[in-house]
């Protein structure tokens, strides 16, 4: 088992990742993914891989909608070696087109420890549920 400090280590990371793009800073993404991420979209229905496509999905996002809401609770991480995987569930109210949605479901991101600092390396979306609000 990881200690405590390693698995706050991987906290700070995810917590630096959302309040980057919960802020509308995704460019801030950049230096917090690893180079060749991969992105699997919901359902696995396909998948993307590279950092400029990751953060084209986050920049389109941010450019397109407000969110009005956002909580995470049930946050689970596990570390191993040199890799973590963190599970978050979230609830969000937003904005887009002029219209409300209530998106939740399960945050998965993988992360891989470079130096003293954790990249994302994968994440998916579990569970997705969205509907007007």
């Amino acid at each position: 088992m990881a200690d405590e400090t390693q698995r706050e280590g991987v906290a700070a990371a995810m917590r630096r990742i959302n309040d980057a793009w919960l802020g509308g800073h995704v460019d801030d993404l950049a230096a917090m993914v690893h180079p060749d991420i991969v992105m699997v979209f919901p359902g696995f229905a396909g998948r993307a891989q590279g950092r400029e496509g990751f953060l084209a999905g986050f920049r389109d996002f941010c450019e397109n909608a407000i969110v009005h809401d956002f909580r995470l609770d049930d946050e689970q991480i596990d570390v191993a070696g040199e890799t973590a995987v963190v599970s978050l569930r979230y609830v969000m109210l937003y904005e887009r087109s002029g219209k409300r949605y209530r998106a939740t479901g399960r945050d998965l991101w993988v992360f891989e420890r470079d130096g003293p600092a954790w990249l994302a390396v994968w994440r998916t979306m579990l569970d997705l549920d969205e509907n007007p609000a």
